[in-house]
């Protein structure tokens, strides 16, 4: 799709800020726009947005994606029609996936048997495109790539090309299609389970997997509609409750919170194995009634040939006037559960009590999100902000030379907002071991259980700024400590933290490989 010529396109805002204009029920301030999406073709409630901004006198507009691709504004009464027809579907639509869930959860059985497999197919069917760094796409690469390396033939469908995964024979991209229902809440994403299933039932006997291996996004269930129709074992990667994570991380409520809930159960029920990555998890899926005898806890991993003690830090040092610096880093998406706030306040600690190091030291602060303009006025109010650094989002690639470039790497996560435990395997975590950088952390449920506290990190109390301080005062002032604490979280994190290591144990977990 090409621009049109004669658009005057005055500047570039994101989707999010049309979107809060639209939920204020306020008038778009901006005229002649080019609004920054996802994907110029899986826009949610595109036309909701068309109508409002064609109402509030936005003159022209278009739409453009991380990849460059432009789609112009649609008709005023094309988007209208469409919008009213989704509306009036609405009821039935709902309805009718409702009545499918409850009809797939009444019929659910285990395959008969889940011998270790030469060929499984992978799905990741989260809405979430040009994706470049964060926690799922070391994940969703690293478990791949694990796979690979242990001999498993791995099919990948997909519906976006994955940093980290290489778009071969054996990748398969199955765009989502924005329809009938993409004015409506969550529709899109429970229609793609639809179209996943048929496109991996066209292309069967070219796939032919032995094990069907999903990453768990919320209302979908091509898995569940996969292994009822060709009666193949069926893995589910549960990464926690999208409603819990929701109501307390996210914006409340989901608008279809019941069917999200029975999505999810549904995904568990039919599933022959659950992979979770902690404890917590593994509770909170048997206090709702799953079979722990189903459950492998996997905690995460790292590519430890990419995160290395042999990386150089040197160019990044340089770029950020570095050289001569102790740095303290942290890197990261900056979600409420990352504590970056805490880290923030105890830097601002750290240099008024110690006034030296605030020419000796600097916190890089790796990435961008959601609580980064909140950590950014901790540090400016608590007169830090000159010591700090931030590089905004970087490629996924790019993330070892930015940890090389730092001397202690901090992981100050803090407790869950609702006092139940923390269920988090934060890769972060790993990708610091390997690195054989000494790590300062927080003493949080999995991260306390990993890291031994005085042998491969330092540990603190979660969620207290002043206990950090003091952890980060102890291991700059014992450089001794410092350099003992990476080395041995290296040879951990090589021994038994890898992506290899994590999917060895999901192949083993064939054949009754689980205890109750």
């Amino acid at each position: 799709m090409a621009t049109d010529p004669d658009m005057d396109i005055r500047e570039t805002v994101t989707l999010a800020e049309v979107a809060a204009h639209l939920k204020t029920a306020t008038r778009f301030p901006k005229k002649g726009v080019s609004i920054l999406c996802g994907h110029v073709e899986a826009i949610p409630f595109r036309d909701l947005f068309e109508v409002y901004l064609a109402v509030s006198g936005a003159g022209r507009w278009e739409w453009r994606d991380g990849k460059g691709r432009v789609a112009p504004k649609s008709g005023l009464s094309s988007s209208l029609g469409r919008l009213a027809g989704d509306f009036l579907r609405w009821p039935g639509l709902y309805g009718n996936i409702m009545q499918e869930v409850e009809q797939l959860k009444s019929t659910a059985f285990e395959a008969p048997g889940m011998a270790k497999p030469a060929c499984l197919l992978y799905l990741r069917t989260d809405h979430s495109f040009n994706l470049t760094g964060g926690g799922s796409v070391s994940h969703t690469s690293g478990v791949i790539s694990g796979l690979r390396n242990l001999g498993v033939r791995t099919q990948v469908v997909s519906t976006d090309v994955l940093t980290g995964v290489p778009s071969d024979l054996d990748f398969h991209l199955c765009f989502p299609q924005y329809r009938k229902g993409a004015n409506l809440p969550n529709m899109p994403d429970v229609h793609y389970s639809r179209q996943v299933f048929q496109f991996v039932k066209n292309n069967w006997s070219l796939l032919a997997p032995q094990w069907v291996y999903q990453r768990y996004s919320p209302f979908n269930y091509a898995g569940v509609l996969l292994k009822r129709e060709f009666r193949v074992p069926f893995v589910c990667e549960y990464n926690g409750s999208v409603l819990w994570m929701s109501r307390n991380w996210g914006s409340g409520r989901l608008f279809h919170e019941r069917l999200a809930r029975e999505i999810e159960l549904l995904n568990l029920q039919w599933a022959d194995r659950i992979v979770v990555v902690s404890e917590p998890s593994r509770d909170e899926l048997t206090g709702r009634g799953i079979p722990s005898h189903k459950i492998l806890v996997n905690p995460n991993a790292v590519d430890e040939t990419k995160y290395s003690p042999n990386v150089s830090g040197s160019r990044v040092r340089g770029q950020y006037g570095l050289e001569g610096k102790t740095v303290l880093g942290f890197i990261g998406t900056f979600g409420p559960w990352h504590g970056a706030e805490i880290l923030a306040e105890a830097y601002v600690r750290l240099l008024k009590e110690n006034p030296d190091c605030r020419e000796s030291t600097r916190l890089l602060l790796i990435g961008g999100g959601k609580t980064l303009a909140r950590v950014q006025q901790v540090l400016e109010s608590g007169k830090a902000g000159d010591n700090c650094l931030v590089t905004g989002l970087i490629p996924q690639e790019e993330g070892p030379e930015h940890l090389a470039a730092c001397d202690i790497l901090v992981s100050p996560h803090v407790p869950n907002p609702d006092g139940t435990p923390f269920f988090g395997s934060p890769i972060k975590l790993f990708e610091y071991m390997a690195m054989g950088k000494p790590i300062v952390a927080s003493n949080l449920d999995q991260i306390g259980r990993v890291l031994n506290h005085g042998e491969t990190a330092w540990l603190v109390a979660p969620g207290d700024a002043d206990a950090l301080m003091n952890g980060l005062l102890h291991v700059l002032r014992d450089p001794e400590l410092g350099h003992r604490l990476g080395k041995n979280a290296r040879v951990e994190a090589e021994t038994r933290y890898t992506w290899k290591e994590h999917s060895r144990k999901i192949i083993e977990s064939a054949d009754g490989g689980l205890r109750p």
